[in-house]
């Protein structure tokens, strides 16, 4: 995908992950539109950018607003080429402990507001015979992990509903692409998180690496990217041999506990 000059639609902007990703579409020359919660944050995000940009503050869960919102991306960049959904939220728990909201409102933010959007652009996108839908997951999302069992949940569903529109887009001139980073130094990650990272020697990224990987990905045309090792051969693995898998975060469950339950 060439991004000079195309009309992007960033959620999540304000995030970690968000703000790098916007810094290295900027330099790429696209117009963007900049949606997240927390206006203030999208304001100072948006004048340290070098192109036009539009900031939408909303909250995801609400269904008006996510229409509202791409009717003002529509309206400011002529037409949407480019959705990129960055936005999510996790928790660290066990599951027995976690509060039904919590669980509700992780499945809504991670998952089912970003096909909402999708559902929004789609149709002019398909109208025009291009676009491209890049969709940022987790490496939870292949490897179901313990005491993130709602967060993984969304993201598996995530990348299964990637896999299945991007089959369903195939002659579309659509195309969507799945981004799976391992976990990343952002605020997402509660001090427990932190704590429980450093104690079990989790590899943990920058997300100006995660951006670079996530536009690499859009302008390859990339149907699936992961980033970072030895976690990208452990997904794949899990895959064929979820048992070995396992067997192996046996051993990270029982050091992770303490944390989890602190």
């Amino acid at each position: 995908m060439k991004l000079d000059g195309a009309g992007v639609l960033l959620v999540g902007a304000n995030g970690g992950i968000g703000q790098a990703t916007a810094h290295v579409l900027a330099q790429s020359g696209v117009r963007l539109v900049l949606a997240g919660m927390g206006q203030e944050s999208l304001d100072a995000l948006a004048r340290e950018l070098p192109c036009p940009t539009l900031t939408v503050s909303l909250d995801l869960g609400d269904a008006e607003a996510r229409q509202a919102l791409v009717d003002r991306a529509t309206d400011f960049l002529g037409s949407i080429e480019l959705l990129v959904n960055v936005a999510g939220i996790l928790e660290f728990v066990p599951y027995e402990l976690q509060a039904p909201e919590a669980i509700e409102r992780t499945l809504q933010i991670n998952t089912i507001a970003p096909m909402l959007l999708i559902r929004a652009v789609l149709p002019a996108m398909i109208e025009a015979g291009r676009g491209r839908i890049a969709n940022v997951g987790s490496m939870f999302g292949s490897i179901g992990f313990p005491y993130f069992s709602a967060y993984s949940a969304s993201k598996f569903a995530l990348r299964g509903f990637c896999e299945a529109l991007r089959r369903e887009l195939a002659e579309t001139g659509v195309g969507v692409t799945y981004i799976s980073p391992r976990a990343t130094r952002t605020p997402i990650n509660t001090s427990k998180v932190m704590a429980m990272a450093e104690a079990t020697g989790m590899n943990m990224d920058l997300p100006e690496l995660v951006a670079k990987r996530i536009v690499e990905a859009i302008e390859a045309d990339r149907d699936e990217a992961y980033v970072g090792q030895p976690e990208s051969l452990f997904a794949r693995l899990n895959g064929l041999l979820p048992g070995v898998v396992g067997r192996f975060l046996g051993k990270q469950r029982r050091a992770m506990e303490p944390f989890a339950r602190a």
